[in-house]
């Protein structure tokens, strides 16, 4: 599908999960205006689930610095794109905190059922 699609599939997908997206970047035109550079199409939605988000900020404060959740839809040639998603637990080891890394395991479910509904 074209990106625009695989955008908006996946922005439906988060939405079912509890998800927002806070923001949207558009790697490609940002690259051109800042330094000229040319590059595929590339965007990088920053996912939020506030629920989750508040429960694991109780869990420890610096947990902030990894939110949003990154998800990443691409060019991936032919006409096809490419989603992709951040695995929480992996990037929450950075903090000692047990109960952060089972916060984050609900967070991994919830990601990975929005790339198997896509």
């Amino acid at each position: 599908m074209t990106l625009e699609e695989a955008i908006n599939l996946t922005e439906a997908a988060l939405k079912k999960e509890g998800f927002g997206v806070l923001t949207k970047i558009d790697i490609a035109s940002t690259l051109k205006e800042k330094i000229g550079a040319d590059f595929r199409p590339y965007t990088i939605l920053g996912a939020c689930n506030p629920k989750l988000a508040h429960e694991a900020l109780q869990i420890e404060d610096k947990v902030g610095l990894m939110l949003p959740c990154n998800v990443i839809v691409q060019d991936a040639g032919g006409g096809q794109s490419e989603v992709a998603a951040i695995d929480p637990v992996a990037s929450m080891q950075a903090i000692e905190n047990e109960d952060l890394l089972k916060a984050a395991g609900e967070v991994r479910a919830k990601l990975e059922r929005v790339i198997a509904d896509l």
